[in-house]
Order: C-alpha cells, then sequence, then structure tokens
C-alpha cells in the first residue's frame, strides 16, 4: 500500500465579520450557529481569484464541544470561471481561545485543531479537473477571518 502524498493546491483567505453569528440556539444536533462570508481571495501555483460574498459556514457546536464545520462558498477565478467549493471538517477548541480569535486576536494554530475535506465542482472545461480530485486542508483562524490552505491528495 503507498502512502498518502499531497500536493499543495491553493490558500483561500474568506473573510468573516466575527460579530454578526446568526444563532439558531440548541437544536437536535447541538448549538447551530452560522456565519456569512463577506468575500476574500485565494491562491495557488495553478489557479487564483476571490472569494465571492454570500457564502458561509453552517457550523454546530455538538455536546462534546467539537464544531463540525460546514462552510460553501463560490470562487471566481482570475480568469472569470466559477468553482462552487464545500469544506467539511472539524474545529477543536477551547472556549477562552474561541473568544480571543472572535475578538481579534491572532492565535497560534497550535492551540487548537482545524482540518477539513474540500470538495470543488465547476462547469468550466479549464478547471474541470478539480472535478476529479480530493482535497485536505488547515484551517487557521485569523482577525479578519479563517484561512485555508488546500493540498490535493495525489
Amino acid at each position: 500500500m503507498s502512502d498518502l502524498k499531497t500536493e499543495f493546491l491553493c490558500t483561500v483567505a474568506a473573510h468573516v465579520d466575527w460579530r454578526h453569528v446568526i444563532d439558531l440556539g440548541v437544536t437536535p444536533h447541538g448549538i447551530r450557529q452560522i456565519i456569512y462570508i463577506k468575500g476574500g481571495t485565494f491562491e495557488g501555483p495553478k489557479i487564483k481569484g476571490v472569494v465571492l460574498p454570500g457564502g458561509g459556514d453552517w457550523f454546530v457546536r455538538r455536546a462534546d464541544q467539537m464544531v463540525e464545520l460546514d462552510v460553501r462558498c463560490v470562487l471566481r477565478t482570475d480568469d472569470n470561471h466559477l468553482i462552487y467549493c464545500c469544506l467539511r471538517g472539524i474545529n477543536e477548541m477551547t472556549a477562552e481561545v474561541a473568544i480571543r480569535a472572535i475578538s481579534g486576536e491572532s492565535i497560534d494554530s497550535s492551540k487548537y485543531y482545524f482540518r477539513v475535506t474540500a470538495v470543488t465542482e465547476t462547469g468550466s472545461k479549464k478547471y474541470a479537473w478539480l472535478n476529479r480530485i480530493v482535497a485536505v486542508g488547515v484551517g487557521n483562524l485569523m482577525p479578519a477571518g479563517i484561512q485555508y490552505k488546500i493540498y490535493m491528495v495525489l
């Protein structure tokens, strides 16, 4: 069996407003909250462009305090192709770290666990290769939002 190998795909920086989280309260799945993506950028060796406003993260804090991420957004490449991106993952951090992060403080990523899988979908012929890959990533909390370093699994 071969080892898992990856290749850097891109960094996605999504801008969010930490002060405006929609709190649906306790649901059968946990505490459901939604945060709106205001925009952003993405860039890698084969692809770059902007994150369009209007996406978001429909996350849920489970009873065990783990956060399940459900991020959906649309990317527009610098040559005007559209790509749908869905990130699912797990974020584990203490309440103290979460409060510091949403207060705008930069938090060292070693203080929390933040991993995602990324699925992309496009009708673009140029970027059709994105429809055929598996990708994983590491998330980092930033004062202006969230940064994901995404890697294509080879």
